[in-house]
């Protein structure tokens, strides 16, 4: 059982794989969260566009439209 531990250890890479950082995100992720976060801002300022009927069609108040399209882009 040893050996094979010993042979293991001896396979790991010494950099991490590529495209990842050492703190293991990658360009990629932090686009698509960044992205992500854009999404909920514009859909939150639409949201505090819409007219009474229109947030009545989508079954929200006018307070819980102004509270959803008030929180932060990140939440």
């Amino acid at each position: 059982m040893g050996a094979i531990k010993t042979i293991n250890d001896g396979c790991k890479p010494s950099v991490p794989p590529l495209g990842r950082g050492a703190s293991g995100f990658t360009l990629r992720s932090v686009l698509r969260r960044v992205e992500t976060w854009l999404g909920k801002r514009r859909s939150r300022l639409a949201l505090l566009q819409l007219t009474d009927e229109q947030l009545r069609d989508v079954g929200i108040s006018r307070d819980e439209a102004r509270r959803e399209g008030l929180r932060p882009f990140w939440d």
